[in-house]
């Protein structure tokens, strides 16, 4: 990363923010394949590895705009938290999209985020509207890539 100019951390953070975003649109709808989107949900090592191809491309993606707005502002954006950042990102997506076609599943066998969300009082919603699932997949994710972008412009250890 860029070291020439260091940006308040809050600049960071929202260009960090608005970048992430703009490469998660650009990650899950344009660059991942259409065999990983279906994929990536089914039990076993066939999903899972389709899954990971799509975080693989993804997390690339988000890398590329994250280091192009780096450079273009010279946010000064230290390259171990933008790492950090990027990886957040990268497991929490995965976790999320894992989770794919089994939102309605109120069994003690769904994934996690899933078996979370019924006990939240979603299950309604869940088994009554086929776009809740895909609504709450990215509402976490815009979730954690705040949490990444903190991350990212972080002045901490």
């Amino acid at each position: 990363m860029n070291t020439q100019q260091n940006q308040h951390p809050a600049v960071q953070a929202a260009v960090a923010y608005a970048a992430l975003t703009a490469a998660h649109e650009v990650g899950d709808y344009i660059v991942q394949r259409d065999a990983d989107a279906k994929a990536k949900g089914k039990h076993g090592p066939v999903g899972a590895s389709a899954c990971a191809r799509h975080v693989g491309s993804y997390t690339a993606t988000q890398a590329l705009a994250l280091y192009a707005v780096d450079r273009y502002l010279r946010l000064g954006l230290n390259w171990r938290r933008a790492a950090a950042g990027l990886a957040l990102s990268a497991v929490t997506h995965y976790v999320a999209d894992r989770c794919a076609g089994h939102w309605s599943d109120d069994s003690k066998d769904a994934p996690l985020l899933v078996r979370a969300a019924h006990a939240a009082g979603k299950t309604g919603w869940l088994t009554g509207d086929p776009g809740a699932g895909p609504l709450l997949d990215q509402a976490w994710h815009k979730g954690c890539i705040a949490l990444a972008a903190a991350v990212v412009s972080g002045q901490g250890r």
